[in-house]
């Protein structure tokens, strides 16, 4: 076969990889833009973290004469020796039974509720129970915050930590059964029908088979609650007023009026009060991310 004359056709035609390269150096710079644009809001959402650990270590006196930026020229630990001592070991120890008090029995009721929520497609009753879960997404605890607080004096729990947990389990488990929903529908339906040949009961297959497969879910169920219940201040702040009923949140409140311009024991107490958060998103981040990308992928 002899080469196409120049002039014609084949010889006009376009390369195929002609139109590549001002495309491929379009997206290269459109990749550099939005990676500075990512280096910028890491900087802006790092810089108040910085700001509030190199503080916690600043004494008060250095705090006003150096800038706000600067690490300390003296570490000192005695904002956090001054935090301790304000009864905080009660105040962390009611956050922790609050939190685990709300979260764990929130992630087991929810998980059920969606695993029969998927399990059970043809029933009237559970696909009523489904609609009533995805109406909470909708509705703010502050919309129903006088409500709640009723209830809670009817039930005399006014001023105990039992009235933090309640409402908390309640308000965690919506969410917590559209994301755990999501993921047992992409369990394989062969699965489920193996383990009932085998014998298995509903309630087995549901702790057995459903309940491993699910896990970035749960971690993710877990881990979102956790930090909202665990920053929650207004559940605290109406339905107790003694301070030994009082969680971190609302001590930080306290330490803020009590120090009043002791910026320094301000900052070490948000300090100690975010590393339990921090460490349970160090240790969960993997299941966490994949657990979003899965449960809202669709």
């Amino acid at each position: 076969m002899t080469p196409a004359p120049a002039g014609t056709e084949a010889s006009r035609r376009p390369s195929p990889h002609g139109h590549r390269k001002p495309r491929a150096r379009r997206l290269h710079q459109l990749n550099w833009v939005g990676g500075s644009l990512g280096w910028i809001w890491l900087i802006v959402v790092m810089l108040p973290i910085y700001w509030v650990v190199i503080t916690s270590f600043k004494t008060q006196a250095n705090y006003f004469i150096t800038n706000p930026l600067k690490p300390p020229t003296e570490f000192t630990f005695e904002n956090y020796q001054v935090v301790i001592e304000s009864n905080f070991a009660l105040y962390f120890m009611n956050s922790v039974f609050v939190t685990a008090g709300a979260v764990i029995p929130a992630t087991l009721i929810s998980f059920m509720a969606a695993y029969a929520i998927v399990r059970g497609v043809g029933s009237r009753f559970l696909k009523l129970a489904n609609g009533v879960f995805l109406m909470g997404l909708a509705i703010p605890l502050q919309a129903v915050i006088i409500p709640v607080y009723l209830i809670i004096i009817r039930l005399q729990m006014y001023d105990t930590l039992g009235a933090i947990i309640l409402p908390s389990i309640a308000f965690a488990i919506p969410l917590s059964v559209l994301v755990l929903s999501n993921f047992i529908r992409d369990v394989p339906k062969e699965l489920f029908e193996s383990m009932r040949m085998d014998g298995a009961t509903e309630w087995g297959t549901m702790w057995r088979l459903a309940f491993p497969l699910v896990r970035p879910a749960l971690v993710t169920v877990v881990i979102y609650n956790a930090v909202g219940i665990w920053n929650g201040f207004l559940l605290p702040l109406i339905l107790t007023e003694g301070t030994e009923q009082s969680t971190i949140p609302l001590a930080l409140a306290t330490f803020s009026s009590e120090f009043g311009v002791n910026v320094p024991a301000v900052a070490a107490s948000v300090t100690l009060t975010t590393v339990p958060i921090v460490l349970l998103y160090a240790i969960g981040r993997r299941q966490l991310v994949s657990g979003l990308t899965a449960g809202f992928g669709r």
